[in-house]
């Protein structure tokens, strides 16, 4: 019977904890202590708009732009890899580090 109960609390507290990862963060300041693992815990369309708006941040702050282009396919996949190899790294530092390596190669703001 206890195990029971205390399986519930893992569920009810696992559930909670979802819940606060699904939606996207309404400000940068919240947005920036994002970390990758946290991130990657959102649904979809919550992580998706969370990368376009700290990727818009950053190459805003950068004077560059993102383009739809292969260009932006490959700024994705440096943060999906940097994400992999370092899941606690917050995800604005990993985005706003994938871009300054590719700075030169994005069209200019």
């Amino acid at each position: 019977m206890k195990t029971i109960a205390l399986a519930g609390a893992v569920l009810i507290a696992a559930t909670a904890a979802q819940a606060q990862t699904a939606a996207a963060p309404l400000n940068f300041d919240q947005a920036a202590y994002i970390t990758c693992r946290e991130a990657q815990a959102m649904n979809v369309e919550a992580r998706r708009s969370l990368a376009v708006y700290l990727a818009e941040h950053s190459a805003r702050y950068r004077g560059v732009s993102i383009p739809d282009d292969q260009r932006g396919g490959e700024l994705a996949l440096l943060v999906r890899g940097g994400c992999t190899l370092a899941p606690d790294a917050y995800l604005f530092t990993v985005i706003d580090r994938a871009i300054l390596a590719e700075k030169a190669k994005l069209p200019k703001r």
